[in-house]
């Protein structure tokens, strides 16, 4: 079974910056494309960034578009968020998933199959 293992996270002011990785365990990473998702208190699951398992092919949700940065290092098997520009309302739970698909990938949470823990952000003064 695929394991992640999702760091970097933590308490930050507002127009900071943090660097999330998603570290792959136990097997290759290079084969999948992986997401980076969020869930806050009383909301449902939303795609973030993901990033496709060749080629290099990257998506953003308009709320993040200029400010946060996806990248993977497949040498070291880890997938990274550059966040910076914070603001109050990206405060969540972010987790790394991947999927089986080629040279794209997806925003929707449900066509991931496997998923990472979870990593606490809070974005407050």
């Amino acid at each position: 079974q695929l394991q992640f293992v999702e760091s970097g996270g933590g308490l930050v002011q507002p127009g900071g910056s943090l660097r999330l990785s998603c570290a792959a365990s136990g097997f290759t990473l290079n084969g999948y494309s992986i997401g980076w998702f969020r869930q806050a208190p009383g909301k449902e699951r939303e795609g973030v960034s993901c990033i496709s398992n060749v080629g290099g092919s990257t998506r953003y949700a308009d709320s993040v578009k200029g400010r946060f940065t996806i990248s993977r290092d497949n040498a070291k098997n880890t997938v990274y968020l550059q966040m910076n520009s914070l603001k109050p309302e990206d405060t969540a739970v972010y987790y790394c998933a991947s999927i089986t698909i080629q040279r794209t990938c997806l925003m929707a949470p449900g066509t991931y199959n496997y998923w990472g823990q979870g990593t606490q952000v809070t974005v407050s003064s």
